[in-house]
């Protein structure tokens, strides 16, 4: 009973600890300067990738897949993109714009866009390099950064290290953040229609949450990129539609909202002047845990694609910063300061996209947001799974380990269902910022190698050819197990022919 007790004590005590670590070392001294540093040397070393490629990022979307080795078709780029936007598309677009939003205030959104567009550079040279870096896999492909890091920067080490931090990110603590998000939206509905909440029922979602979550698991990484593909456009053209909503029928609000996020940005407004700081590291953190640009999680779903040329999947996984962000994070973001009643006072609170549209539409509205909610946040399930999958792989082939880590994973779903939302994404925010910390040291010196691919991709295109990448092109680049002379030309056959 003293146990039972001391427990939600020591919880928040443990929640405060890492959350001064978080806000007041790790992210504030450390990863938001290196983030913007590293950001801006990729973009001016790359000549504005970002923004010179964007209208090229559409046109690679249409790849076609080459055959696997086990004789099916290998995971396409249209599929990669979705693995990875399975992962992006979730809580953090959602539940993580609320937490921005109550603990920094409006001006928050405003930092997500500018980072979005800072570190999209950073997205490229990442995915990029986990395109050269790639081995080849029964199913097609793995990669992303412990391979790049072994093969690219030889320091083999510090790709374990990265592995290490990425499995215990993903398909441990990030897991527990969807899985904990799905049960108190479903407990919020529940509460509206008269149902009894509480561990019972969270307990009952972790038990059907697991049952679903291993019917795809165990079905291998074409399963996931089908699941992904087949839900991921439905939620997010519905959400889209539904923000747009909101903003037609509150048009006369829409400008003074612009106003407030401008304001508070740069310690204008009453809330942001007494803690900018505070403002700055919300948007850029829950900007990164939405968007994952220069993360490193999202270059292992990069990876999977059978694509002509390193870069074509590099322009793919920027596109997809640019969705994430500016387009589905800023539609949370206006129906929150449109439709949320409540102050920002600074206490994290995850639930304002739901009570802004139950104010604003009715109770129906609320257990809509908490379909939506369980859809983008069960596809982000389904991506943390396969990025741990992808790392649990470099680490060891034996199968048996992958098996225990998939029962590992499942455990972790069940128990996030019953864990504390504070402390949950505050041990979020740490493994997040120290997976980035080794990522961005590592991209940083390989940031040479994908400008020279871009520069190869760019001549090929002026050529008015469809570009083929083989490493015989990069001569002196080492550690490339892939893109064969051979295998370059049969690919590049294939991709003429399909266009």
């Amino acid at each position: 009973m003293i146990l039972a007790d001391a427990a939600p004590a020591l919880g928040a005590r443990l929640t405060e600890m890492v959350g001064v670590f978080n806000d007041d070392f790790l992210w504030a001294w450390i990863l938001i300067p290196l983030l913007i540093v590293v950001s801006l040397y990729i973009t001016i070393r790359s000549g504005l990738v970002q923004f010179r490629m964007f209208p090229e990022m559409f046109r690679v979307l249409k790849s076609k897949p080459e055959v696997a080795p086990d004789g099916k078709k290998a995971v396409s780029s249209l599929q990669a993109f979705f693995i990875s936007a399975a992962a992006r598309i979730g809580t953090g677009n959602i539940i993580g714009v609320s937490i921005a939003i109550s603990l920094g205030g409006p001006g928050a959104v405003f930092w997500m866009w500018v980072m979005a567009v800072v570190v999209c550079g950073a997205s490229f040279v990442e995915s990029t390099l986990a395109q050269l870096y790639k081995v080849r896999h029964p199913a097609g492909y793995r990669g992303g950064p412990a391979y790049y890091i072994e093969r690219g920067l030889g320091q083999r080490w510090l790709a374990i290290v990265f592995a290490v931090i990425l499995i215990i990110t993903f398909p441990m603590v990030f897991n527990a953040v969807q899985s904990n998000t799905i049960t108190n939206t479903v407990a919020n509905s529940a509460g509206e229609l008269g149902v009894a909440t509480g561990p019972v029922l969270s307990a009952v979602i972790g038990v059907l949450l697991v049952f679903l979550t291993g019917l795809v698991i165990f079905g291998g990484v074409r399963r996931i990129a089908n699941t992904a593909q087949a839900l991921i456009p439905v939620f997010a053209a519905i959400y889209i539609v539904i923000g747009l909503i909101i903003m037609v029928m509150n048009w006369r609000l829409v400008p003074g909202m612009f106003m407030s996020i401008i304001e508070n940005a740069f310690g204008l407004g009453e809330f942001a002047a007494a803690a900018l700081g505070v403002v700055i590291i919300q948007g850029v953190r829950r900007g990164m845990f939405s968007n994952e640009a220069g993360l490193g999680s999202a270059p292992n779903a990069a990876a999977s694609a059978s694509v002509t040329h390193p870069v074509k999947q590099g322009l793919v996984q920027t596109l997809g910063v640019y969705v994430d962000t500016l387009v589905v994070c800023s539609v949370t973001a206006f129906i929150v300061l449109l439709g949320y009643q409540g102050t920002f006072d600074g206490v994290l609170q995850g639930d304002m996209t739901q009570m802004a549209l139950m104010s604003m539409l009715g109770p129906w509205a609320l257990h809509l947001m908490t379909l939506i909610i369980f859809l983008v946040a069960f596809t982000s399930v389904l991506g943390n799974y396969y990025y741990g999958e992808s790392n649990i792989e470099y680490l060891s082939e034996n199968r048996t380990v992958l098996f225990v880590y998939k029962v590992v994973f499942l455990v972790a779903t069940f128990l996030g269902c019953l864990g504390s939302i504070d402390l949950i994404w505050t041990l979020a925010d740490t493994t997040m910022g120290l997976m980035a910390l080794v990522n961005l040291i590592a991209i940083t010196p390989l940031t040479v190698i994908a400008c020279r691919l871009l520069k190869d991709y760019n001549e090929q295109r002026r050529q008015g050819i469809d570009p083929v990448f083989t490493r015989d092109r990069l001569p002196d680049v080492r550690g490339v197990q892939c893109w064969a002379p051979e295998e370059g030309a049969g690919r590049g056959e294939k991709e003429s022919v399909d266009s």
